[in-house]
């Protein structure tokens, strides 16, 4: 993958630079980016293998001179610089502002992109070189100089002073047609001195960019606030940047021209409303260079503002103390930077579902960076505080996999300590579990009504104050029995599930044990394929859409996040659902693994004549236990979509608007008794809440202190594991990881970064992707098969995997960072083994 398209998908952080990945995704949002493509990363390293082990060494940048782009990269370059220069793209690129030499050459602009650039707090403007103006067989020579300068001086210094990394560094390179500007300059949608929200500042100068870019002139200032001009500053501009047929050099102003306006106002309003566009889409402040060709303007380049004085909070729980953190299994639930009321909510379910696995004076779950992560710590203590060290094993197939030599941190407390602090409250838990197990099926048959009910009432409520106290009296005790439930479900069995998936596998293999396990969704609908079967029900005329978002419409991949609208309220969100139904039908799969299971079934009571009825008995308690727990779960989920009820009706009610996801949920009950000091931390979370968004997935695994902006900064970072101890094995080149449902498929990879991007994969594709819940769930019958960063035996991706009969290899690490999209791999789900083939 050495060239893509400039609005490729594909052309991320990793493999176009920050540079390429931010205009690649201007460009797939519409805004007016000047055409081309991406060298991607992978080609700078294909050009500096016979070298890498010099790079950093004096001379590196004479290393660059001496060597010659490969001839079939060469090729790759030159051929797709010929079809952005072809007469179709030629004449469009003349009516835009571009242009041509007498031989038909389109003039293009050949830029750096670095992989540790663009980002939230560290830029790298300016500290690898670019070239513009560059035609034909100049453009090989511009690409390997831009290679070059990625190990020029001050690049060098640049990473040393923020600690990233220079192994393992690469550049990328963006080619864009030329745009011929007779003005240009930058765009702050923030006030980059005073951080002022509101306001948009536009610096413009005669000519191409880079005088103002550079600081070779001092262009014209206006500020734009409330949707006018609010000033415009003329300076007196000397100097310009102007095209010229070798490049580009600076030339005198005219006279006449330096002290006149380079922008009208209808210019700078039209600059103004782009710099809005921009900033929504990455809901951050943005910095923006543009450049004008008559009454055309561009976005050429558009990155965070960093160094903006912006107060924020620190969202840290690794910075507590040394314990092993993780994302998998709930977190895979909770895929999202959180909102505070989120936040605040997901607290209150872990207090009341969780209680039994709390250790006093230890945090049990942590917000890092916004994110969900769990301290495995205190579960890994707790069993060998209670000698059960051989039981592990277990903790993997709920967690995810522990690298084989990871010196897991332990509680700092004795062993007498910890079972002191824990044997009162199990025998606390195994009496409410007991009591509540027996309450279990009465809840589930009235759960349904119940929560509809709350959440209507919630949006009927006219003043605050009976908000707060139908929140007080009602929904918050209705949220703690719902927990309860789910905790009850979840301990009934002990560890039933997890001995009965080892006894089978070791009684006839993987294959067939996975086979066996199978039918949870046989003996009544399984909340998890909840959305496949009841979109199947809505294609096929058996139930109406309002029945479809009454009984589904609760249960999405953002299902805990209270901000974000459920699939219930969204009728778009079924109408692109079920256009993709028909490319796969999961009654066919079903059907087919069926029979599956009825064949494994023979086999046992072959080799086993005297265990099939204890043994059907046995995985029939495993289904069943299953159900209750995916059951339960659901309803939780159901009450959340009532608290996102009384959340929204609190914004109406107090005027807050969306404002409100900032506040805690106690803080919202106080300003709906009339409190206002909680308002005052809105702004500083609402920074803090866009500073970690706008990073990617932190690593599944995380030892000690972690800085999510500075590991997005490393080129060398990893989504399997953080060790802030360091000295961890250096990450895997084989893509493996648990069986999660048996088979063996030969496909294409499509690798999706979320759920939204479903309708890219096609049937018969196999679905790569960091981690799936059930938002994802309704591709699964159209995907040959299911490769995950994240995940276990008993997670979402396995269980439905394994319903469905589509095999599955999940909580590889580093399928996403091995796998590209489009390569064509082999899924083998019983070994757990994922091959690249091309």
């Amino acid at each position: 993958m050495n060239v893509l398209p400039l609005d490729d998908a594909a052309a991320d952080l990793a493999v176009a630079g920050g540079k390429g990945a931010s205009l690649a995704r201007l460009s797939r949002a519409g805004l007016p980016v000047p055409p081309g493509f991406h060298i991607t990363t992978d080609a700078y390293r294909a050009f500096t293998a016979p070298f890498r082990d010099r790079l950093g060494a004096p001379g590196t940048q004479e290393l660059f001179t001496e060597h010659k782009i490969p001839q079939d990269l060469a090729t790759e370059i030159l051929a797709a610089y010929t079809a952005l220069g072809g007469r179709d793209g030629g004449d469009r690129l003349d009516e835009r502002g571009g242009g041509r030499d007498g031989g038909g050459q389109v003039a293009v602009a050949v830029r750096s992109s670095a992989t540790a650039e663009d980002l939230p707090e560290m830029s790298f403007a300016g500290q690898q070189d670019s070239y513009l103006n560059v035609r034909g067989p100049d453009l090989l020579d511009a690409v390997r100089r831009c290679w070059a300068s990625l190990w020029n001086p001050r690049a060098v210094a640049y990473r040393e002073r923020n600690g990233v990394p220079h192994d393992g560094v690469a550049l990328a390179v963006v080619v864009q047609e030329m745009v011929d500007a007779d003005a240009a300059g930058i765009m702050f949608t923030a006030d980059p001195v005073t951080g002022a929200r509101g306001q948009t500042v536009i610096n413009a100068a005669w000519g191409l960019g880079e005088a103002v870019v550079g600081g070779q002139v001092t262009p014209d200032t206006a500020v734009v606030a409330d949707g006018r001009v609010s000033s415009y500053i003329v300076a007196e501009k000397a100097v310009m940047t102007v095209r010229e047929p070798e490049g580009t050099r600076e030339r005198d102003v005219p006279p006449e021209r330096r002290s006149l306006r380079v922008l009208a106002d209808e210019e700078v309003l039209r600059l103004a409303e782009l710099g809005e566009r921009i900033q929504r889409l990455y809901g951050t402040p943005m910095d923006v260079e543009w450049a004008r060709r008559g009454e055309e303007l561009f976005v050429v380049q558009a990155r965070p503002i960093t160094g903006l004085a912006e107060e924020v909070e620190e969202w840290n729980d690794s910075l507590t103390g040394q314990y092993l953190w993780t994302s998998g299994n709930l977190g895979e639930a909770i895929p999202d930077v959180m909102t505070p009321v989120t936040w605040s909510l997901v607290r209150l379910f872990i207090r009341e579902a969780m209680s039994a696995s709390a250790i006093p004076g230890y945090r049990l779950v942590g917000n890092i960076g916004g994110r969900f992560y769990l301290n495995l710590s205190i579960a890994i203590s707790a069993a060998r505080a209670f000698g059960m060290s051989s039981r592990l094993g277990a903790i993997e197939q709920v967690f995810g996999r522990i690298p084989p030599g990871l010196d897991v941190p332990l509680l700092p407390a004795s062993r007498w300590e910890l079972v002191k602090a824990m044997l009162p409250m199990a025998i606390r838990l195994r009496r409410r579990v007991a009591a509540n197990v027996r309450r279990l099926r009465p809840f589930l048959a009235t759960a349904r009504e119940r929560c509809e009910g709350l959440r209507e009432r919630a949006g009927l409520i006219g003043e605050p104050a009976e908000l707060a106290r139908f929140w007080e009296e009602e929904l918050r005790p209705y949220v703690v029995e719902t927990c309860r439930m789910l905790e009850a479900a979840g301990r009934q069995g002990g560890a039933a599930l997890v001995m009965t998936r080892d006894k089978l596998r070791e009684m006839v293999g993987d294959s067939d044990a996975e086979a066996m396990l199978t039918g949870a969704n046989a003996d009544g609908e399984l909340a998890s394929m909840g959305p496949i079967i009841g979109l199947g029900k809505l294609a096929r005329g058996e139930i109406d859409r309002a029945e479809f978002a009454a009984v589904y419409g609760h249960r999405g991949a953002h299902e805990f996040e209270v901000s974000v609208p459920r699939p219930g309220e969204d009728p778009g969100w079924i109408d692109r659902q079920l256009a993709e139904v028909a490319s796969g039908d999961a009654r066919d799969l079903l059907a087919r693994q069926e029979e599956a299971r009825a064949a494994a079934w023979a086999r046992f009571d072959h080799r086993h004549p005297r265990k099939g009825a204890s043994m059907r008995e046995r995985v029939a308690r495993w289904n069943a236990i299953v159900r209750d727990r995916e059951d339960t779960r659901s309803e939780n989920m159901r009450v959340f979509w009532a608290m996102r009820a009384f959340v929204l009706r609190a914004g109406e009610l107090t005027g807050l608007g969306d404002d409100v996801f900032f506040l805690e949920i106690d803080e919202i009950v106080d300003v709906l008794r009339g409190g206002r000091a909680p308002l005052a931390r809105i702004p500083v979370r609402r920074a803090t809440y866009r500073k970690y968004a706008a990073l990617p997935i932190y690593p599944m695994l995380i030892v000690g202190p972690f800085d999510p902006v500075r590991w997005a900064a490393s080129p060398d970072r990893r989504v399997d594991l953080y060790d802030a101890r360091g000295g961890q094995a250096p990450p895997s080149d084989t893509v493996t990881g648990f069986p999660g449902a048996p088979g063996v498929v030969e496909g294409v990879a499509r690798v999706l970064t979320g759920p939204e991007d479903g309708e890219r994969l096609k049937a018969g594709e196999i679905l790569v992707t960091t981690l799936t819940n059930i938002g994802w769930t309704p591709m699964f019958p159209r995907a040959a098969a299911v490769v995950t960063d994240m995940g276990a035996p008993l997670s979402h991706a396995s269980i439905v995997a394994r319903e469905l009969g589509i095999p599955a290899v999940v909580g590889t690490g580093n399928a996403t960072a091995r796998i590209h999209d489009g390569d064509r791999v082999r899924v083998d789900g019983e070994r757990g083994s994922v091959e690249v083939l091309n």
